[in-house]
């Protein structure tokens, strides 16, 4: 068995990416600085269940994203759904973890997205395979430390990161 300190660790922000935008990045960029994460893989999902339709189509977003990461070599964008056959995180998390065997996870997510993490597929199941890592954004931090799931993984998985927030989001680009 292989030491905890020892393993490799892996990061993984899902999401849209409709566009990519300087946020993703500053949470990848602070994931690894604070975490020691050796890889941050962008998982781009076709559209978001939560969500009506994307302004760009998935190949765009893709190119977007892969432009936008270019010069951070520990990025990686991946678009999974079809060799997984699902869009459930859970999924993405189950086949991460038999491709990189001996690397402890971390699901990288903006304050925004815990507060309906509670109504993801299997969501509790998601905090028992990897770290979450809840990046504070403006205007949600009171929403999310009340939500569901913060209240029930604050201890066990679950940490809210404080930092320098970017004050930028897929949809006020969208509005742009």
């Amino acid at each position: 068995m292989v030491k905890l300190e020892n393993k490799k660790k892996i990061g993984i922000l899902g999401g849209t990416f409709d566009p990519p935008h300087e946020g993703h990045l500053q949470i990848s960029i602070e994931a690894r600085k604070k975490y020691k994460i050796n890889n941050i893989i962008w998982a781009i999902t076709k559209k978001n269940p939560f969500k009506k339709k994307s302004l760009f189509n998935l190949k765009k977003r893709i190119a977007l994203a892969k432009n936008f990461t270019n010069k951070q070599k520990y990025i990686s964008v991946r678009f999974y759904e079809d060799k997984i056959n699902s869009n459930k995180t859970i999924n993405l998390i189950n086949h991460i973890e038999k491709k990189y065997k001996n690397y402890k996870i971390y699901y990288l997510m903006g304050a925004d997205n815990l507060i309906t993490f509670h109504k993801w597929y299997q969501w509790k199941l998601i905090s028992s395979k990897c770290s979450i890592l809840v990046f504070d954004r403006a205007n949600y931090k009171s929403k999310s430390l009340n939500s569901v799931a913060f209240r029930k993984l604050r201890n066990e998985g679950l940490k809210f990161i404080k930092f320098k927030k970017v004050n930028i989001s897929s949809s006020k680009l969208r509005k742009i």
